[in-house]
């Protein structure tokens, strides 16, 4: 038996096949992953992510401790309740976790992936000399996403109108309090929608709540379908300590400025950018009915090969697409190996969907 979130009994209730993920018993699907994917695609749904890993950062070292263990910069966070992409790197520039930070005065609010939460842990306390910071794994909290074209209005629909205010304040990719709620607008599916961290005690009545309400709940299987979709990347597959943000198409993420800030991973990532990355992540789209899946060679037109980090069926486009790490030079064709027979795919930028709409 893994570990349960607060909501594990009302899951078994409504009949969802209970999975597996990085030691918690997860949700995977409650009947049909397909028609969870399209529901959130066409209105919303309800996801229980209380598996993650919330962690309070705080003491007067916090932002500067931040700005040395994260590749971003946190001092771009001018607001309270602005929040930011991140990598936390090793000394090679690879991967230890993407994450999610915000400012959350009078300090920060990480939110890690549950597969690393471990060794982010460790190696955030091996990397804590010389600053006066403390960090709060917060148990106490649960964590739900509700996410579709239709999530801000269900949900002020439901809510007091004092956070219905708020959410309608709320700009994406902010968050903001409210009593012993956080309600942050970000999300994990290319849609809009709302992420609500509270007392793990009060996480079941909310569910309820949006369920009453014709939310639907979704598994973890639509959600993977819904990120691949959207071109977001799953730490342990389609980024790790073996690759670095520059060979991940995160270069974005990485705040070069002020050339006098170190942070962790920062000289590796320096003679990457000045050599040149060998290697990118690319999306592939299938044509052939076939289906993509990870690990799977590619072999570009110059022969070279790289391999499938993420591949599904994508419910949206009705056909077969992948996140692939290829050589730099891979041109707008290539071939993937199913089986014992070579398919050819189109390269693309690695975002398929969004807000609904297909970008290839």
């Amino acid at each position: 038996m893994g570990l349960h979130t607060p909501l594990y009994d009302l899951h078994v209730a409504l009949g969802a096949r209970m999975v597996d993920l990085c030691g918690w018993d997860v949700p995977l699907h409650y009947g049909s992953q397909v028609d969870e994917h399209h529901q959130v695609r066409s209105d919303c749904g309800v996801f229980d992510v209380s598996h993650m890993t919330i962690i309070d950062v705080f003491g007067s070292g916090a932002a500067d401790w931040l700005r040395y263990l994260l590749a971003n910069d946190v001092e771009r966070l001018l607001v309270d309740g602005r929040a930011q992409y991140s990598a936390m790197l090793n000394e090679e520039g690879g991967v230890i976790d993407d994450l999610l930070v915000y400012r959350n005065d009078p300090g920060f609010r990480l939110v890690v992936n549950a597969a690393t939460c471990a060794r982010d842990l460790d190696w955030m306390q091996a990397h804590m000399a010389g600053f006066d910071v403390q960090i709060s794994e917060r148990g106490d909290l649960s964590m739900l996403a509700i996410q579709g074209p239709q999530a801000l209005e269900r949900c002020t629909a439901l809510v007091s109108p004092e956070r219905a205010s708020l959410i309608r304040q709320l700009a994406p990719f902010h968050a903001a309090r409210d009593g012993n709620w956080f309600i942050a607008r970000t999300g994990y599916t290319g849609e809009d929608g709302l992420e609500i961290m509270l007392p793990a005690d009060e996480a079941p009545a909310l569910f309820n709540e949006l369920l009453g309400a014709g939310i639907a709940p979704v598994g973890l299987g639509a959600r993977d379908t819904l990120r691949l979709e959207a071109g977001m990347y799953l730490h342990g597959q389609d980024l790790d300590e073996g690759s670095s943000p520059l060979e991940s198409n995160l270069d974005w993420t990485v705040a070069w400025e002020p050339a006098e800030r170190q942070f962790i991973g920062r000289s590796a990532l320096e003679r990457q950018r000045d050599a040149g990355a060998c290697r990118r992540l690319v999306g592939l789209v299938l044509e052939d009915r076939a289906v993509l899946r990870p690990h799977l060679p590619v072999r570009t037109e110059s022969g070279a090969l790289g391999e499938i980090t993420s591949g599904n069926f994508s419910p949206t486009l009705g056909k077969s697409v992948a996140l692939a790490r290829v050589p730099a030079d891979c041109g707008e064709r290539a071939e993937v190996q199913i089986r014992d027979k070579w398919y050819p795919v189109r390269v693309v930028r690695p975002r398929f969907v969004r807000r609904g709409q297909a970008l290839i």
